[in-house]
């Protein structure tokens, strides 16, 4: 049953992100492309390592990945007054509709994904899942 479920939570991964890139496709964004917007969305004038932190990446992918969304017009790195050689990012107004449009998706997929679950159940599904994430950070 513990290799059923852990196929299912492996299965389940890869359906959600293929179901939000197909949901995507018409705003001309990438998967790495709207997660950094929404880590940037979260953590505004955080720094290029902070990001890659949060995405799970490498600092010199997350440069890349920001300097391509300012030249798009969506992201800026801005100088920070406590550390001359660190650059603060954030979003632009041009990212605000973006945004928008990538929550709105995000918030249909989570009512279809929870459709007919109680809030009891979504409560035991949050305690099993945090179980399950603190053992696996234990290694």
């Amino acid at each position: 049953m513990r290799r059923a479920i852990g196929l299912r939570f492996t299965v389940l991964a890869r359906l959600l992100r293929n179901n939000f890139d197909r949901q995507v496709v018409g705003l001309h964004v990438t998967r790495s492309q709207w997660a950094m917007i929404a880590v940037v969305s979260r953590h505004p004038g955080a720094t290029q390592r902070v990001i890659a932190e949060a995405l799970e990446m490498s600092e010199a992918s997350a440069g890349r990945l920001i300097d391509r969304l300012c030249a798009d017009g969506l992201l800026e790195r801005r100088e920070r007054d406590d550390d001359r050689r660190a650059r603060a990012v954030y979003l632009t107004d041009l990212a605000g509709p973006l945004l928008d449009k990538l929550a709105t998706i995000a918030r249909e997929a989570e009512e279809r994904m929870f459709r007919g679950m109680e809030t009891e159940e979504l409560e035991r599904l949050q305690s099993s899942l945090d179980k399950l994430y603190a053992n696996v950070l234990k290694g």
